[in-house]
């Protein structure tokens, strides 16, 4: 399987979330992604846990599991989910010959993507006025906390930081607890999907006009851009949006709930289905007339859940969740980890890849996000590359090094 940008020449500058995230996606659509690590010790998040279970014999006392430094970072589960379909090659950008051998690589690419801190590759000599006298239709990529330019442009910040400073965290949570943020990275995650869109856009300028562009992508301003009526809210009429919690804009019978096995999402609406809840529940209290308005189900909101509540603690979550839909109301239930690997739907559509490691060994990955439909070979999956992997095959069949050439630099460090 070629993918549909096997043409495509990608110089990887990132590490940890969201640059790799865009890699990914750009690696899986079938471009030839080369990823630039550090000699030794590559992406810093080839060394965050979780690891497989298999190759960690010894527990630490918060109960995680830590392999032997020799093979933690091969095996980071970050690392291999974010760097499947991509080649490894180790350079020290901050000496001279490395600084040279990336010129020459990107003198024959299409795109690159950088991560660092704002300033960093200019420092480097690296920076893409320099990268575009090499090459001046090359569309170059740069994911940062804040953004390229303005007051807050050096400011470090995490995810917890930028999930904050974007604003989703003050309308995430119930409105008498503290701001929450979610359980993924969104706003690293949603970041790099933004710039796999900007960068496809900015090539499809360069393959027309012969003209590159430098790409400024901001992951606190994706948070920003995600607000829902929030921002709308607040510019319309200067009410400050409220968090809600589950219990969705003060609806009732509407949220997640407990249920024997775990959580359940119960939707009531459309108002002309509610009768279906009460004959679902076996509770004929439930279609009493001062529950079948959305306004009677707010205001007599804990009634109704204490109501539905022994049902639900008596039932399964997919029965719950299937009882629901027969019925064409909006029920689903909070899946776990184990839920979805064996999730009927996801099998079906044959969702899951399947990958084996020379050092995690073999494990399932998330698969495409998107599902073309026909014959089009669209997605390329490889595992993630070991570190430096592909150095010699990238350098001696792209550039032209000898095996003597490349003894050499790796002596020096330089890969």
């Amino acid at each position: 399987m070629a993918g549909l940008l096997e043409d495509l020449r990608v110089i990887d500058l990132t590490h940890y979330l969201s640059g790799p995230y865009c890699t990914k996606l750009l690696a899986t659509l079938g471009a030839d992604v080369v990823k630039i690590e550090r000699p030794g010790t590559g992406d810093p998040i080839r060394h965050i846990g979780p690891f497989p279970a298999a190759l960690s014999p010894l527990s630490v006392p918060d109960g995680e599991v830590s392999p032997p430094t020799s093979v933690r970072g091969e095996s980071s589960a970050w690392f291999l989910y974010l760097n499947t379909s991509k080649k490894s090659l180790t350079l020290d950008l901050k000496s001279r010959e490395g600084r040279n051998i990336l010129l020459q690589l990107v003198s024959s690419a299409d795109i690159v993507v950088e991560n660092f801190a704002p300033g960093t590759l200019d420092k480097l000599g690296l920076g893409y006025t320099e990268l575009s006298r090499e090459n001046p239709a090359l569309v170059m990529t740069s994911i940062s906390n804040y953004g390229q330019t303005g007051p807050y442009r050096d400011w470090k910040a995490l995810e917890i930081n930028l999930y904050a400073a974007g604003g989703l965290m003050n309308i995430t949570g119930e409105p008498d607890q503290e701001p929450l943020k979610e359980g993924a990275p969104l706003a690293q995650l949603g970041a790099g999907q933004n710039a796999f869109v900007a960068t496809m856009t900015a090539l499809m300028y360069a393959e027309e006009t012969g003209e590159g562009q430098h790409i400024d992508v901001s992951i606190a301003e994706y948070c920003t851009n995600i607000l829902e009526n929030a921002l709308m809210q607040y510019s319309y009429s200067g009410q400050e949006f409220t968090r809600v919690g589950n219990r969705g804009y003060g609806r009732a019978a509407w949220g997640i709930y407990p249920c024997r096995d775990g959580y359940v999402g119960i939707i009531a609406g459309p108002d002309q289905r509610w009768p279906e809840v009460a004959k679902i529940m076996d509770r004929e209290e439930l279609a009493d007339p001062e529950f079948t308005s959305r306004n009677g189900r707010m205001l007599n909101a804990d009634l109704v859940d204490a109501l539905m509540l022994p049902w639900l603690l008596d039932h399964d979550k997919v029965e719950i969740f299937k009882a629901g839909q027969e019925r064409g109301l909006g029920f689903a239930f909070v899946a776990t980890m184990e839920d979805i690997l064996g999730m009927e739907q996801l099998v079906d559509r044959e969702f899951f890849i399947e990958l084996d490691h020379p050092v995690a060994g073999t494990l399932k990955y998330p698969g495409p996000p998107i599902n073309p439909q026909g014959d089009i070979d669209a997605w390329v999956y490889r595992r993630a590359p070991l570190l430096g992997e592909h150095s010699r095959e990238i350098l001696g069949e792209s550039l032209g090094y000898t095996p003597d050439n490349l003894d050499l630099l790796h002596g020096q460090g330089i890969i």
